[in-house]
């Protein structure tokens, strides 16, 4: 959101604003496709495409190129190779990644003030690039949070999904859901609680979950979206609880699917599984016991045991 407000600022203060997006990457490369950087004509900025050398050479160009009467739309190359021949970055951690550099003025105030109300509902759309023009569209979505496709530096595309904002859904409200939600709320995630006891204190007293909810654990599916983006761990009062939600999260194709407890309790969940029908292929989905094993032993580590997993996982679609 922080981009938008920057672009629509500087749009409304007439200032023309260069926008440079990572939209391929390959190997050791620190822009993640989707990383963004706004340059405007008064030299000012916001955001980041991976930070060093590299980025304060795209900036510059930036700065240079939105002075003139008529930026162009167009994609550039970062080799991060000392023996490059060409598109050297300066960086020398082997990859490469590819920006679009694309130029806003005052006739586009209209398109960035609805991605910006898109945002601030919570509704989501679809930004397309191309080398002729830019596009929103609101509630137009696909499977795929991110579409790029480059032929040549006068054939390319490039598509992605605006609101689509990574979800942790947490089942159960105890004392681990607490620093759990405290961590992904930093980590810029939406949390969601949901727990079937509507009077236990950890859950009234949450401040940082955005959305609480009392659930009947029998009937949860629906409430959680299949996608990369949605998150989800299960930690309710009690095996039979737990059982119960993770039988209806097995079939959602969805980003993690972790499960708190013991290798016997992991154990006696996935047997009973397995008699209901479920296989083994089905269960390798679960991260239980939860987590990456670093000899937790109080909630706080718990939870950071939790977000080191997801973030390793959520890390891995967008390498």
């Amino acid at each position: 959101m922080e981009i938008w407000n920057f672009i629509d600022k500087q749009l409304s203060e007439k200032n023309k604003v260069m926008l440079i997006i990572v939209i391929d990457r390959k190997g050791s490369s620190p822009g993640q496709v989707g990383f963004k950087m706004a340059i405007s004509e008064n030299d000012s900025l916001a955001g980041s495409i991976g930070g060093g050398i590299m980025e304060y050479n795209m900036a510059e160009l930036a700065k240079k190129l939105i002075k003139t009467a008529k930026p162009e739309i167009f994609i550039k190359r970062q080799d991060h190779n000392s023996d490059a021949e060409k598109d050297k970055s300066g960086l020398i951690c082997t990859g490469e990644q590819t920006h679009i550099f694309y130029p806003f003025d005052t006739s586009s105030i209209t398109l960035i003030k609805q991605i910006k109300t898109c945002i601030e509902k919570g509704n989501k759309g679809t930004m397309h690039i191309s080398p002729t023009n830019f596009t929103f569209n609101e509630n137009i979505t696909d499977n795929e949070s991110i579409r790029c496709k480059i032929v040549n530096e006068n054939q390319w595309e490039y598509s992605e999904q605006i609101g689509l904002k990574d979800t942790l859904y947490i089942f159960g409200a105890g004392h681990v859901s607490v620093p759990l939600s405290n961590v992904f709320r930093m980590l810029d995630f939406k949390v969601e609680i949901f727990d079937n006891r509507n009077d236990l204190s950890t859950f009234i007293d949450n401040q940082s979950a955005h959305a609480k909810h009392i659930v009947d654990y029998n009937d949860i599916g629906h409430l959680i979206p299949e996608g990369k983006n949605s998150y989800v761990v299960i930690m309710t009062m009690g095996h039979k609880f737990d059982e119960l939600v993770l039988k209806q999260m097995l079939p959602k194709n969805i980003g993690y699917l972790g499960m708190i407890g013991s290798k016997n309790k992991t154990k006696t969940i996935f047997d009973s599984l397995k008699k209901q029908g479920f296989t083994n292929d089905d269960l390798t989905k679960v991260d239980a016991p939860i987590g990456i094993p670093i000899n937790s032993q109080t909630t706080a580590e718990i939870a950071i045991s939790i977000a080191a997993k997801i973030i390793q996982v959520k890390n891995s679609f967008e390498g």
